[in-house]
């Protein structure tokens, strides 16, 4: 499973079961519902990190190929051998899924990011444009209402040039923007717009409301996030109703306020990332609720968000321990390189399990393999091509990425021999002088002079690709490194690369037996790792 697959997966899970609940939570009051679903967010967004650090919980899914008889470690029903036909140079090849998602995927993201970055910069600048009150009905409001709200962060009030804007935003230094005209409203409507703002402010709404944003983004092609992201905007502007509400402001003269703001500031041209006082869409649900009496309006208190934080803890730890594990069979697929990093085609890929039973594949024009449906178990892998050292591994298939395989073939060693025939021209054997024996065992071990560090390769950085490579080397008589070999074919051949080519340019002092120097095998193993 893919990350992203992986994260929208338990994202959706821990945000659908709160939606789910949300149905039960009806009759609590808007900002207890808030306060559910901003936690369900805030956590489906922690449980990927989560999942990094929780033990795993392993669970065996079931996976089934349409129109193939599976591979069976137990002795299942043998299929034919499968041979990839060489692609043609007339079929043009498609990239491959995983190629392609990301792609798409990174490019709603950019989208999605250069829309919201250019709507944060089209406030700043109305913000930039519009007029700082200082005094009058508003400003002395505003100083009113904040103290029985109990907002401790000053607040600016804009006037500004356009007529449809009246919104809140800023996390450190929040601003309210008015409409053109504002100034002329009734004081009962000042008093209206302002509980209702401010409450904004003492809620923390915007930074929660730009968070989801930045989350929906990243998940655009999820509906669920989008949902979640609606009924928390119409949450948000209920709750503060409800604050509105209880600081002695009419259901009735709110609710006709909000008729008459909405007709005169209604939303024209390109959202922006603000909270807007009137918006049509919700307009409808938030009078139906302030004209309800039967519906609580009280803020959740420390007790319910504490059990609110123990239920969305017990809800996400088993969400990020959870880990799917594939039981097959799923199709076993792979490519085949030689050392240099080049695809090997014409390879032949055999499969053995432990009845005997043998299944063949051959790799095409790009070094793909593919057996199309084995199941999980242990079996042996072989691979060969002529001028390569044949590859023979035991392999079990027991999570989802063990079906993917990558193999390296090394290059093979090279071996005559020679016969050379010739008349004898004595009567008899010669009598050969006694060989000298020389007894040695006098050796002194290499001492590193200069060493030098593997690169990390950019495109296995960039494809999250880690692993151990293997080398044997030989360390000449002069000191110097040659004949570096990789030991292992489970290594991408980019890092087998990075390693060799690090290992190439150490040097040593050379090795003595017995006073002279010696060539000596070397094995070094080079971990790379990435790290967050």
């Amino acid at each position: 499973m893919t990350p992203l697959v992986d994260a929208t997966a338990r994202l959706t899970v821990l945000v659908l079961v709160v939606l789910v609940a949300d149905v039960f939570l009806r009759r609590r009051s808007a900002a207890a519902r808030h306060a559910v679903l901003a936690g369900a967010l805030l956590a489906g967004a922690a449980v990927v990190p989560m999942s990094w650090l929780l033990p795993p919980w392993h669970v065996s899914l079931p996976a089934w190929t349409a129109g193939h008889e599976p591979v069976t470690a137990a002795g299942g029903t043998a299929i034919e051998a499968v041979t990839i036909a060489r692609a043609t140079s007339e079929a043009p090849q498609l990239p491959s899924l995983d190629v392609l998602i990301p792609v798409i995927w990174l490019g709603g993201v950019v989208i999605g990011f250069a829309s919201l970055a250019g709507s944060l910069s089209r406030l700043r600048r109305i913000g930039r444009r519009a007029a700082r009150l200082t005094e009058g009905p508003w400003v002395r409001g505003a100083k009113q209402i904040g103290d029985e709200l109990g907002v401790a962060r000053r607040v600016l009030l804009l006037q500004s040039d356009v007529p449809d804007l009246l919104a809140t935003w800023g996390a450190f230094r929040p601003r309210v923007a008015l409409p053109r005209g504002a100034q002329d409203w009734p004081d009962d409507r000042i008093r209206a717009v302002l509980c209702h703002e401010l409450a904004h402010v003492q809620r923390c709404d915007w930074p929660v409301q730009l968070a989801t944003q930045v989350l929906s983004i990243l998940q655009w092609f999820n509906p669920v996030c989008w949902i979640a992201a609606r009924r928390l905007r119409r949450f948000s502007e209920m709750a503060c109703d409800d604050r509105t509400l209880q600081s002695g402001v009419s259901a009735r003269d709110y609710a006709m306020h909000l008729v008459d703001i909405t007709r005169a500031c209604r939303p024209s041209g390109t959202p922006m990332p603000a909270l807007p006082m009137a918006r049509p869409s919700t307009l409808e649900r938030r009078i139906a609720a302030m004209l309800t009496h039967d519906v609580k309006r009280g803020v959740p208190s420390r007790r319910d968000l504490s059990l609110l934080v123990a239920a969305l803890v017990a809800l996400a730890v088993p969400v990020a321990a959870l880990h799917a594990r594939a039981s097959g069979p799923l199709p076993l697929t792979g490519t085949v390189y030689d050392a240099s990093g080049a695809v090997l085609p014409n390879v032949v890929v055999t499969v053995d399990d432990a009845q005997s039973h043998n299944w063949h594949a051959t790799t095409d024009a790009a070094g793909h393999f593919a057996f199309p449906s084995v199941a999980a178990g242990k079996y042996s892998l072989r691979v060969s091509q002529t001028g390569f050292k044949e590859l023979r591994q035991d392999v079990e298939l027991r999570v989802e990425r063990d079906w993917a395989r990558t193999i390296t073939l090394q290059v093979g060693d090279v071996q005559e021999t020679l016969t050379v025939e010739s008349q004898r021209t004595g009567s008899g054997p010669a009598t050969a002088a006694p060989a000298r024996i020389r007894v040695g065992g006098n050796i002194r071990a290499p001492r590193k002079l200069h060493t030098a560090n593997a690169v990390y390769p950019d495109s296995m950085k960039a494809a999250g690709i880690e692993g151990k490579v293997p080398l044997e080397a030989i360390i000449g008589q002069d000191g110097s490194v040659h004949s570096v070999r990789v030991l292992s074919a489970e290594v991408h051949p980019d890092l087998a690369r990075a390693a060799a080519d690090a290992v190439r340019l150490w040097k040593f002092e050379p090795t003595l037996l017995n006073g002279a120097p010696v060539e000596v095998v070397m094995k070094v193993t080079i971990d790379f790792r990435l790290k967050d």
